[in-house]
């Protein structure tokens, strides 16, 4: 667990709601505070924020560090702008919030989007050191440095960390996944197969039906046969979307190459999300000669099944021998990578990868 005495304050900033806290330590230590959005008054939006943070501070004992939070784009985080958000309609055209917080609160203030902070908690302080640990417990010297942050719920987010830094991009759009080809309709983004609205349409496609009405957790309650309604389509629109992600994942492991962690609302539907996803990870691709080959020059380990992380862990290694010598040196001579779960939650993910964000940028000035 990544331990530092520093604060920062955080934001979870929603649609409706925006909840304060504060960290140390990647824990909260304070009660959150939560204000009203307000997202179509501009002016009662910034009174929001203002006063959020000023309680939570008011609550503490020392000066934080440094504000740090998630916020919707289009942003340029570089410099703490938001952009035309769809549903915050008193944004348009641009607000410079991170300058306008820094010159209330005096102190440093660091904006980035909820799928890079979600993706560096769980390269700090999440799965990237516990799947490390875990390796050498297991006399497995192989140690991972990148890792995927996915997140499935009302869109299809994504971050990447590099060698424990967060890949941002030179215009802020690094690790963006939503924008790629989808699998079954190559005119449309992938996020229009792997998202809510996406569940939603699936089911009701295949049920016949025209339930606007039905949440994911009604379809994951049909599926489970909780609740009445068509099985075989809430089982299938999970599914659906489980292949649809996992193509998109591909692409971006055969670029980033990496530990792939998932989380966010839909994860609950994991069982029926997971085998589509791992198996189209799996697929194979041909050449024109007829050659196949694995889509992914890597193994890839489903960790949330229990013989998978156990063999995965293990690894394939042999001692091979310095030629002209008595010396042996140890070859793995397996590639591989693992699909997880997120272990800390996405909430407290993005949080403490906002913590973590803060004093890393500080620690570099």
């Amino acid at each position: 667990m990544y331990t530092d005495n520093r604060i920062v304050l955080t934001l979870d900033a929603g649609g409706t709601n925006f909840v304060f806290t504060a960290i140390r330590n990647c824990r909260e230590i304070v009660t959150p505070i939560t204000k009203q959005a307000v997202p179509t008054d501009l002016n009662q939006c910034l009174q929001s924020i203002v006063e959020g943070f000023e309680e939570v501070q008011s609550r503490l004992e020392e000066k934080p560090a440094a504000i740090s939070f998630a916020f919707p784009g289009p942003a340029d985080y570089e410099n703490g702008i938001i952009g035309d958000l769809p549903n915050f309609p008193s944004f348009r055209g641009g607000v410079a919030l991170g300058p306008y917080l820094q010159e209330k609160f005096r102190m440093p203030v660091f904006i980035n989007n909820d799928g890079n902070l979600f993706a560096y908690g769980e390269a700090t302080a999440g799965i990237l050191p516990e799947i490390n640990q875990a390796l050498l417990a297991n006399g497995n010297t192989k140690q991972y440095k990148n890792l995927i942050g996915i997140t499935l719920g009302t869109g299809f987010g994504a971050g990447v960390v590099i060698n424990s830094t967060l890949l941002t991009g030179d215009n802020g759009c690094g690790g963006d996944t939503w924008c790629f080809r989808n699998k079954f309709y190559p005119h449309l983004i992938a996020e229009e197969s792997v998202s809510i609205r996406a569940v939603k349409r699936i089911y009701n496609e295949l049920s016949g039906e025209n339930n606007i009405y039905l949440t994911p957790k009604d379809i994951f309650d049909i599926a489970e046969g909780k609740k009445d309604g068509n099985l075989p389509a809430a089982v299938e629109s999970f599914s659906k979307l489980g292949e649809a992600a996992g193509d998109a994942i591909s692409h971006a492991v055969t670029l980033i190459d990496g530990i792939v962690v998932i989380g966010g609302g839909l994860t609950g539907a994991t069982k029926y999300i997971f085998p589509a996803l791992i198996n189209e990870m799996k697929n194979n691709l041909a050449t024109f000669s007829g050659l196949s080959f694995p889509r992914l020059q890597m193994q890839i380990f489903d960790l949330t099944n229990k013989d998978d992380y156990s063999a995965f862990l293990t690894g394939e290694t042999r001692s091979v021998p310095v030629p002209e010598t008595s010396l042996t040196v140890p070859y793995n001579c397996r590639k591989s990578t693992g699909i997880a779960l997120s272990r800390l939650g996405t909430s407290k993910a993005i949080a403490i990868g906002a913590y973590t964000y803060a004093l890393n940028r500080l620690d570099r000035k």
